[in-house]
């Protein structure tokens, strides 16, 4: 039984590698870089302008939604990061399992968005939510499952049992 926990463990971390190897990795790191940057441009530039225009309860929702896409971003980009410093191995995968370098701030990345936003706004915190759902559905399937013990992939097990079964 513990030989089953290793080799999952194992594939676990073969699978996190492989990750941060992978063109969707590429894709998703230019993706959240780019989306930092180009947040960071609207909100010192344009979005600044923007909101000195709005009422004062919509200047409050502006305040508010501006700190939930910046810490909606800082989130994906340190998990990027991290993926990225295993890629490089500079980091083992073993270490991306820890809490501290997991996505977190579900809680506050998570909201409703008010609709008397300047459209800019609302764009940036709709593409920053649809990142920020994708990568925390990688992340769960990379570190949550193996956590819960859950099959991360029923077809292997089934094999595996076969093998087992059958001595291949």
């Amino acid at each position: 039984m513990n030989e089953g926990i290793v080799q999952a463990g194992a594939w676990r971390t073969d699978v996190i590698q492989d990750f941060a190897r992978s063109e969707l990795f590429d894709r998703t790191f230019q993706e959240g870089m780019d989306l930092v940057e180009e947040t960071a441009t609207y909100l010192d530039g344009s979005g600044r302008q923007e909101s000195k225009l709005l009422s004062r309860n919509a200047a409050l929702a502006y305040a508010g939604e501006s700190m939930r896409l910046t810490t909606r971003l800082m989130q994906v980009a340190s998990w990027l990061l991290v993926q990225r410093a295993v890629r490089e191995g500079d980091m083992p995968a073993e270490n991306a399992r820890e809490d501290r370098y997991r996505l977190g701030a579900e809680d506050v990345c998570r909201g409703a968005t008010e609709e008397d936003l300047p459209s800019g706004l609302l764009i940036l915190l709709d593409r920053s939510e649809r990142l920020y759902e994708r990568v925390r559905h990688l992340d769960r399937r990379m570190y949550v499952e193996e956590a819960e013990g859950e099959t991360p992939n029923p077809v292997q097990n089934q094999f595996d049992r076969l093998q087992a079964a059958f001595g291949g």
